[in-house]
């Protein structure tokens, strides 16, 4: 049974940082693509963040670029979002996603219904 649980969420003022973790179990973590998504209340699902299975290939969404980064640890199950720069419009749910990558070590996609299996979600509230 496929498991992503993501960590790190919280509150903070504008201008800070916060640090997201997502643990998979359940599932051959090098050979998956890893993404971050978002949602605000009242909003679709927003693409942050995606990083290919051997890390060469990261993405980051527009409103993000410059201010976040994805990474992972395939040693321990894990990928991370470290959020610099936080503005009061990236409050939001943060959720991982997690796809099987067939083609190769650098392949990544930015599209949610590309994905597989999905973390519950961590809260990111920032304050003005």
């Amino acid at each position: 049974q496929v498991q992503l649980v993501e960590s790190g969420g919280g509150f903070v003022q504008a201008g800070g940082s916060l640090r997201l973790s997502c643990a998979a179990s359940g599932l051959t973590f090098s050979n998956y693509i890893m993404g971050w998504f978002r949602q605000a209340p009242g909003k679709e699902r927003e693409f942050v963040a995606t990083i290919s299975r051997s890390a060469v290939n990261t993405y980051y969404g527009d409103s993000v670029k410059g201010r976040f980064s994805i990474s992972r640890d395939n040693a321990k199950n894990t990928t991370y979002l470290q959020m610099n720069s936080l503005k009061p419009e990236d409050t939001a749910v943060y959720y991982c996603a997690a796809r099987r990558s067939y083609y190769s070590s650098s392949e990544y996609y930015i599209n949610d219904q590309q994905y597989q299996f999905w973390g519950q979600g961590t809260q990111v509230t920032v304050s003005s």
